[in-house]
């Protein structure tokens, strides 16, 4: 608990740092007094003095401020000529917009230094492995097979998802590493042919992880101690060995597992003989265990599991009387149902086995009506980490600013979709949701959470620009209105101005944290 509020605010601090940073560089740049710098709200902890300006670090550290002399539109205090000087709202309108753009600047310039030093110096990338590849499938009949890894495009080197930036017209030959051996397949899509197949092909890979009733985890793998996908253990015809190990880990909090980087502390093993494709149900009947996605990693507050009283922990192995084996069946099976009625769970758990009867509630889930029980799964993704860094400054410059402008252009067309209806208010985060991440990242390793602070960096910069009062796009939007008003707005406007803004972003807080409690805390 405590080392994940500091991974919290060790993820915190350089965001909101360089935030006000940028602000207190530009306003000192105009010649305005900066008469407080601080990292946090609320009552100052500590806090020194130099020059003209505080220092402090303040109680609670959910963002900062910079406030500067003669920054209050409302006020009606007299200034005399020197203070006006180095008041904020007597700086030309050009200043004092790069004071308010220089929050949001500073942060677009860390995300950039950001992926530039993991390009420069090199770092840990999700190996661009392959998920299920359907038989029905374009890549299928080239010969692409479920956790090929992507090796080379047209003769070109691929260390991760982010070098499949074709620039030919059409992908003539695809590389893959399978089972440790290069295999290099002819091919004959246009660009937009592989796209489409390799964004269909991109799916989670799942740990080939189990529990048991009374919540212990199992780990299958190969006599030799070798550890892949579920789904690459499920292709297998043939009937082989393995060996299943019992691990000792809080499996909500591995995200997507690397058996390499993120050893488990593993206990006593047993062998067994199993075709691939049937280990999952001989599993369940010769040993009680189900994949770790049927257990039951939250419930939300509300919902019909909820008012089931179904909990954390509990396996869902049936649905109507018929075995499930993934969360997918699971939800098939409820979106079946097409209108709320209600459906019967069997639900494992350390009292032994029961029947649930719940009814699914009809919930709008992005834009559109869909069945909800109201569960999070258990499921753990399964993917290693690879070493890949740039070749040079100049190219890890192309990188790092590529990486910027992809993400901020990601996360506008985001927020867009939120506006606009098409992705629901529910998957707003707030700081629950961005604590949660950054120790799920920072567990996977440096590169990884260096990389999430970077993509929240850009989140922050584009919320900051929103046309918000209170916010520096609200402030932006006001030095623009000067500009056609031919002078400041007036006292009344800006005060209903900054009501309504307060009030906006009051509720936008409320419903994230709403949120967070609904997921993390229930």
């Amino acid at each position: 608990m405590i080392s994940g509020i500091l991974i919290f605010f060790l993820f915190l601090g350089p965001l909101v740092f360089f935030h006000e940073l940028g602000h207190f560089f530009f306003a000192r740049l105009a010649g305005v007094r900066v008469e407080t710098f601080s990292i946090g709200f609320g009552p100052k902890l500590f806090k020194w003095k130099r020059g003209d300006t505080t220092y402090a670090f303040s109680l609670i550290p959910l963002g900062g401020y910079v406030k500067m002399f003669g920054d209050d539109p409302l006020s009606t205090e007299e200034l005399s000529d020197e203070e006006k000087k180095v008041a904020y709202t007597h700086k030309s309108k050009w200043a004092r917009f790069w004071i308010v753009f220089g929050g949001p600047l500073a942060n677009f310039v860390l995300a950039f230094a950001l992926y530039f030093f993991l390009a420069m110096g090199g770092e840990k990338v999700p190996e661009p492995k392959l998920g299920v590849i359907n038989a029905d499938s374009e890549f299928y009949s080239v010969g692409v097979r479920t956790g090929d890894v992507l090796a080379k495009i047209n003769g070109k080197d691929i260390f991760n998802f982010d070098d499949v930036n074709i620039a030919d017209s059409k992908v003539n030959s695809i590389t893959v590493n399978r089972a440790g051996e290069k295999v290099e397949l002819q091919a004959d899509f246009t660009t937009e042919e592989f796209q489409k197949q390799l964004m269909g092909s991109v799916t989670q890979l799942k740990a080939p992880l189990f529990a048991d009733k009374n919540g212990n985890i199992f780990v299958v793998q190969t006599p030799a101690g070798k550890i892949t996908s579920l789904e690459e253990v499920k292709a297998s015809e043939n009937e082989k060995s393995y060996r299943l190990t019992a691990v000792d880990y809080n499996i909500s909090g591995l995200g997507v597992w690397d058996p390499e980087n993120r050893p488990l502390n593993y206990g006593e093993s047993t062998e067994f003989t199993a075709k691939g494709s049937e280990i999952l149900e001989s599993l369940r009947q010769e040993k009680g265990l189900y994949p770790v996605e049927l257990m039951i990693n939250n419930v939300s507050l509300g919902s019909a599991a909820g008012e089931a009283e179904l909990k954390k922990g509990d396996l869902i192995v049936a649905v109507d009387g018929t075995d499930i084996n993934s969360f997918v069946q699971f939800r098939d099976k409820v979106q079946s149902l097409k209108e709320e009625k209600p459906i019967e769970l069997s639900v494992l758990n350390n009292e032994g086995l029961r029947s649930v009867t719940l009814t699914p509630k009809m919930t709008e889930h992005n834009g559109q009506q869909v069945l909800m029980v109201g569960i999070e799964s258990g499921i753990v993704g399964y993917g290693r980490m690879v070493e890949f860094s740039a070749d040079g400054f100049v190219e890890s410059i192309a990188l790092a600013y590529k990486r910027t402008v992809d993400g901020t252009a990601n996360v506008v067309g985001m927020f867009k979709k939120l506006i606009f209806g098409e992705v629901s208010v529910n998957n707003l985060g707030g700081p629950i949701a961005i604590g949660k991440a950054a120790n799920d990242y920072f567990n996977m390793g440096l590169s990884m959470f260096l990389r999430l602070m970077a993509l929240i960096s850009i989140n922050l910069a584009v919320i900051n620009l929103f046309p918000i009062p209170v916010l520096d796009g609200g402030h932006i939007v006001f030095i623009i209105f000067e500009i056609f008003n031919r002078g400041p707005l007036s006292r009344k406007k800006l005060m209903y101005a900054q009501q309504f803004g307060m009030s906006l972003l009051f509720l936008l807080i409320f419903v994230a944290i709403f949120n967070d409690i609904k997921r993390f805390l229930l």
